[in-house]
Order: C-alpha cells, then sequence, then structure tokens
C-alpha cells in the first residue's frame, strides 16, 4: 500500500464517533520521502475545514520556528494521531487514541522518517507508548526501533502560555543539532566532509 493508498482508504472512515462531526478527514501533508515528521494532536477548525494539518495559527508559528532552524514545510511531513477533528477541539478519548493509531504507525513505516517530532502529550504518549508528561521530556530525543523520536511542546500550547514558547525555541535549535547530525553522513559521502553549510534538501 501507497501513502496515497492509505489516504483513500480513509476519506470516507466510519471507524469512531468522530466521523459524524468532522468535514473532513485531516490525513497529512508535506514531503511523502521526508526524513523529518512532526505528529501532532488532532486537527482544528481550520485544519477540519481546509483538510491540511497546522494551518491555523498554531501551524503559522510552526512555520515560523521550521525557518527559524532552516527547514520549510515542503522538506517535512505532517500528520496528527487524530485524523478527524474532536467537537469542540476537546481531548481526543482513549479509544479514539487507539482506533487512529494504526493509521499515524502506517503513516511513518510508509514515509520511513529518520527522525520523528512528538507535538504535545498526545503524540508523545502514543508514540513512545507509555504515559509521560510532555514537561519532562520535552527536548530529548529517545532511539526507538525505526526511528529517533524527538517530542515537542505543541505550538497551540506555547500560544496559550507564553512561557512555553522560549522553552520551544530552545527545543529547536535542539533540533536543528539533531539534523544537523544526520546531514553530515551525507555530506561526507559526498566528499564534503569539510565545513560546508547544511543541505536540508539531502534528506
Amino acid at each position: 500500500m501507497s501513502l496515497a493508498d492509505l489516504c483513500e482508504s480513509l476519506r470516507n472512515c466510519q471507524q469512531c464517533r468522530l466521523a459524524s462531526g468532522r468535514t473532513q478527514v485531516v490525513f497529512g501533508s508535506g514531503n511523502p520521502e521526508a526524513s523529518i515528521m512532526f505528529v501532532g494532536e488532532a486537527p482544528g477548525f481550520h485544519e477540519d475545514k481546509q483538510g491540511v494539518p497546522f494551518v491555523g495559527a498554531a501551524g503559522k508559528l510552526l512555520t515560523e520556528l521550521l525557518e527559524s532552524v532552516g527547514l520549510s514545510r515542503s522538506q517535512i511531513y505532517i500528520a496528527n494521531v487524530i485524523k478527524c477533528r474532536p467537537p469542540g477541539n476537546r481531548d481526543p478519548a482513549p479509544d479514539e487514541v487507539e482506533t487512529c493509531k494504526p493509521f499515524l504507525l502506517q503513516q511513518i513505516q510508509l514515509i520511513k522518517p529518520h527522525l520523528v517530532c512528538s507535538m504535545g502529550n498526545f503524540a508523545t504518549q502514543t508514540l513512545l507508548e507509555r504515559k509521560v508528561g510532555i514537561t519532562k521530556v520535552h527536548g530529548q530525543p529517545f532511539e526507538l526501533a525505526d526511528f529517533r523520536l524527538f517530542p515537542l511542546f505543541h505550538p497551540a500550547a506555547a500560544l496559550h502560555n507564553d512561557h512555553l514558547l522560549p522553552q520551544l525555541r530552545e527545543d529547536f535549535q535542539k533540533l536543528r543539532q539533531l539534523v544537523e547530525a544526520m546531514a553530515a553522513p551525507h555530506q561526507e559521502a559526498a566528499g564534503s566532509a569539510t565545513a560546508q553549510p547544511v543541505q536540508m534538501d539531502l534528506f
């Protein structure tokens, strides 16, 4: 199955109660061959209307943060744990997470990212498969079976809590270091082991 096939298979998904209140399934967007993937919680109002993740205020902040470390949205892939908007932007219910989790894992398997940035508690707990608060693990990489996980505060949380924004910016600088470390082997293989600007589009 390709990423496009998976997307099409979920277009009319009816596997949980969220199907009745959504405008459309918000599958994901970005580079299907990206080495860096960002995973959020669930679509909000704007995402539900447009069918694209992170297009509201939190999406604007995410774009700004990406650009601050030399990345663009066209170089990464963005998805959410939950593919349909919960009513009133409430937290996803445990059974909704369990229903949608296999689809996220399939996305990861198909994209094969080297680095997955989980934004917020739900994405981090879903991918770590354990209950842990984002305040304890943000900015710390975890080596999982198929990729490195890098938890981040959710941009929406940073918009609502001013004290989180500096920490989120700091964690993005740590992300830059991880990305540069990922790029280094590519540069060396290309015979450019001397100091050169990191070419993010190599991966």
